[in-house]
């Protein structure tokens, strides 16, 4: 993602999200610390031609006892069009997400979802994210809950959905390019690029 897909994004985020929609503020403060050695954040945008039909983004955070690489990783967002959903672009944004934090050297992702988002926690679950809690009124305005949920080893998680699993067949899903290849025929996404 670079400044000049935010439009784009917000109009997405705004579409899916009515009530707890990310700022304009909030993507540009994330993609000042996307770029460069010392970056923290990955964020992604899948297109189908011109149209953006998704986008997510990845934060890492801690050190280790070196006071080096990073060893936690959050999953800030992840989105895609209604009319791909079921398509497996929501698996293919996840699986690169993944791809960098283990680029990233993290050791654990996490994430929050709403609890009311079961489509999302069970592609979450699929890659191996497990219930570790609740974050109780997490979702503003509307006081909506939110599922913690937390992967232990996301290179094996990248690696599995790489090739193929975690159980792509469940609905559509699979591992997506790499690093703004466009991608061939797959599983109905024919067309979408994602890009970083």
């Amino acid at each position: 993602m670079r400044w000049w897909d935010i439009d784009a994004v917000l109009a997405l985020e705004k579409e899916l999200f009515p009530d707890d929609a990310w700022s304009r503020g909030m993507f540009w403060s994330e993609l000042a610390h996307a770029r460069g050695p010392g970056s923290t954040r990955r964020y992604l945008v899948a297109y189908e031609g011109e149209r953006l039909v998704g986008y997510g983004g990845l934060a890492v955070a801690g050190t280790d006892s070196d006071g080096g690489a990073a060893v936690a990783a959050d999953v800030q967002t992840i989105a895609v069009a209604r009319d791909h959903w079921g398509s497996g672009l929501g698996a293919r944004l996840l699986t690169e997400l993944l791809r960098h934090a283990t680029a990233f050297e993290a050791t654990e992702v996490m994430l929050e979802v709403r609890v009311d988002n079961t489509r999302a926690q069970k592609l979450y679950q699929r890659f191996g994210f497990e219930p570790i809690g609740f974050r109780r009124g997490y979702y503003q305005p509307g006081n909506v809950d939110a599922l913690v949920m937390r992967l232990s080893d996301p290179s094996a998680a990248a690696d599995c959905s790489a090739h193929g699993a975690p159980d792509p067949a469940a609905d559509g899903s699979a591992a997506g390019p790499t690093d703004g290849q466009a991608p061939g025929p797959l599983n109905g996404v024919q067309g979408t690029e994602i890009h970083g």
